[in-house]
């Protein structure tokens, strides 16, 4: 009561492009009366006999929906059994917080103060018990849902947040390895059993890197992988624990800007071919995703400016400033709406066709962020837009590569469907995908090349 879960709840709704219900709206909805009537009238026993019948029906709706419980909803040990297969976030709210928002409210609990407090520790150990996060915020919201966790200093607690209790396998490269491996090691303390490096880079997302690594691995289906580093070492280390025993468990522990708020995010997995990026792959939700921006500080400027690029792109689709929680939040939002990639999430490739062509031209030797920075310069021209927030944040260069192998690549990119080239651009309400004529797009790339 008083946590603003209603409010909260909309907004996680409408980022989720999913339906919303507020439980107390739906009693009164159906019985014509309004809580404070229904307390006085039939008494707060028969008042939690309605709910909890509402509450079985609202988790029962064959639609998933965001749903906004009441304060005392969880009371009903039948309704605990019923959010086991639901996933619920505790909006945390302080006893002072909570009484200053509802005193002098009609509601029938909140008449006076000292019993209002009682309630509050009463109902606290039942709402933890149920809760599979914690938020104050929609961002907070919708990471808790991703399985993300924002919390600088995660690292030192890797061992209490990789879920389970089996043994874990410790991937990253030689680089993260020789920089936060010992850390990494001393939090995962008794479970780690054993640990793997990959090469730096984008060498690591190679068949034969990763089949070196299924090799090494000796989990059992009850152990996790762990891959700590930046978007290559995530995207092997996450392929790795798809295909390894059909599928283990993994947690990504981003090190690097892209990875924070972008790579490690959505379950995307894969590995490189030599005609181009991330040919093959599978989609592999991690268990959790722990985001410890202390990482960063450690972070070379070249590398910061890789993870500019997504960060900037990510403010293009938003429309809006972001910081790093906020940006893992917005991938975060999309990649629950379509966790397979066939809708709305595919607005994260803005400027991502024309990168990925450029950086299998240069034989992966091309930054991922820059060739990401030219890439949005093209899909803001396409998009009949001002290049100018591109351009003073990340000073993109053309680059000298073969003109005929980046058009191959971009014809065998894998967001193409059929003989049509499909961009995201960018539309006066926000991201669409548009299929648009070869001889434009190539246009578009080679303005990208020296």
């Amino acid at each position: 009561m008083g946590s603003g879960k209603t409010t909260l709840g909309r907004e996680v709704a409408a980022r989720l492009g999913r339906p919303f219900l507020d439980l107390d709206e739906a009693i009164e909805e159906r019985s014509g009366r309004s809580i404070p009537e229904l307390f006085a009238e039939r008494g707060e026993a028969e008042f939690r006999r309605i709910e909890e019948h509402a509450a079985r029906v609202a988790l029962a709706a064959p639609e998933p929906s965001v749903l906004a419980l009441g304060g005392g909803a969880v009371g009903s040990a039948e309704t605990r059994a019923l959010l086991r297969d639901a996933f619920v976030v505790l909006c945390e709210v302080g006893a002072d917080d909570a009484w200053r928002r509802v005193r002098g409210s009609d509601r029938p609990l909140a008449r006076d103060e000292g019993a209002f407090r009682r309630l509050h520790a009463e109902r606290e150990p039942l709402y933890r018990e149920v809760a599979d996060g914690v938020a104050t915020d929609a961002d907070g919201a919708v990471l808790a849902a991703a399985g993300v966790r924002h919390e600088r200093g995660g690292l030192d607690r890797l061992g209490e947040l990789v879920p389970g209790d089996g043994p874990v396998a410790l991937v990253a490269d030689s680089n993260v390895m020789g920089i936060h491996g010992v850390r990494a090691q001393e939090a995962l303390g008794t479970r780690l059993h054993t640990a793997h490096e990959l090469p730096a880079g984008e060498q690591a997302k190679q068949l034969a890197v990763v089949e070196r690594l299924w090799s090494e691995l000796r989990l059992d289906r009850g152990g996790t992988l762990v891959a700590l580093g930046g978007g290559c070492t995530t995207d092997a280390g996450g392929f790795a624990a798809a295909c390894y025993l059909r599928g283990v468990p993994w947690v990504a522990v981003p090190t690097s800007l892209v990875g924070q708020v972008d790579a490690a995010i959505g379950g995307k997995t894969g590995v490189d071919l030599p005609e181009g990026k991330n040919l093959v792959g599978a989609f592999h939700w991690p268990a959790r995703v722990v985001i410890d921006e202390n990482l960063l500080e450690t972070l070379p400027e070249r590398e910061r400016r890789q993870g500019l690029a997504e960060l900037v792109k990510t403010r293009l689709l938003a429309g809006r400033e972001l910081d790093v929680r906020g940006a893992a939040a917005y991938k975060a939002a999309l990649c629950l709406r379509d966790p397979l990639d066939r809708g709305p999430r595919r607005f994260l490739n803005l400027g991502h066709t024309f990168a990925h062509a450029l950086e299998a031209a240069a034989g992966y030797e091309l930054p991922h962020g820059d060739a990401v920075a030219l890439g949005l310069l093209a899909a803001l021209r396409l998009s009949g837009r001002d290049t100018a927030p591109v351009e003073r944040a990340l000073a993109p260069e053309p680059v000298r590569v073969d003109r005929e192998r980046a058009w191959e690549a971009l014809l065998r990119d894998k967001k193409r469907e059929g003989g049509a080239i499909l961009l995201v651009l960018l539309g006066d309400e926000g991201p669409r995908v548009e299929e648009r004529p070869a001889g434009e797009v190539r246009r578009e790339l080679e303005r990208l090349i020296v």
